[in-house]
C-alpha cells in the first residue's frame, strides 16, 4: 500500500506534467503559426507543422490524463494514469525533437 509521501510525490509529478504539457500545447500552436508564415513567404514546404499538430495533441492528452490522475481518489488508479500521462509526455517530447530537426534541415 503506498504511503502518503508516495502519493504526494506522484501528485507533484502530475502537477509538473500538467503545467508543462499545457504550456507545450501553446508552444506547438505558436510554432505552427510561425511555420505557416515562413512557408507562405519562402515557398519552402515542410511536414514540421503536421508533426507539431500531432505533438500538440499528444501534449493535450498528457495534460488531460495528468489532471485526471490528480482527481483520482484511488492511489493505485492515480499511479496508473500518471504513468500513462508520463509516457505520452515523453513521446511528445521525442516528437518535438524530430520536428525541430525537420525545421532545421528544411531551412538549410
Amino acid at each position: 500500500m503506498p504511503h502518503d509521501s508516495d502519493r504526494t510525490l506522484e501528485a507533484d509529478l502530475c502537477i509538473h506534467i500538467f503545467t508543462a504539457s499545457a504550456a507545450l500545447v501553446g508552444v506547438c500552436l505558436t510554432v505552427i503559426g510561425l511555420i505557416r508564415i515562413v512557408v507562405t513567404t519562402t515557398k519552402v514546404g515542410t511536414i514540421a507543422d503536421d508533426l507539431l499538430a500531432g505533438d500538440a495533441t499528444l501534449f493535450m492528452v498528457s495534460c488531460v490524463l495528468s489532471y485526471w490522475a490528480l482527481r483520482a481518489r484511488s492511489a493505485r488508479r492515480m499511479h496508473r494514469i500518471e504513468q500513462a500521462a508520463d509516457a505520452i509526455f515523453l513521446v511528445g517530447l521525442l516528437l518535438m525533437t524530430v520536428a525541430c530537426a525537420v525545421i532545421t534541415f528544411a531551412m538549410l
